[in-house]
């Protein structure tokens, strides 16, 4: 599944785990992805979507 919201376009960023002795290391931060059925364009279609995107009511989740 994609790590990309079909909304927003919010992807996975990169970073750095630091530790106590201040040696980094590679990370990823995910973004809260969650494949939804919503109305979005006016269509019912099952997306990737962010949980952000679904809280602020920018698509219509279907029951």
């Amino acid at each position: 599944m994609s790590n990309v919201c079909a909304v927003c376009g919010k992807h996975p960023g990169f970073g750095n785990n630091v530790s106590h002795s201040h040696k980094k290391t590679g990370r990823v931060f995910k973004p809260n992805i969650i494949k939804t059925k919503v109305e979005y364009n006016g269509k019912i279609q099952n997306i990737n979507i962010c949980a952000k995107c679904l809280k602020s009511g920018k698509v219509k989740k279907v029951v």
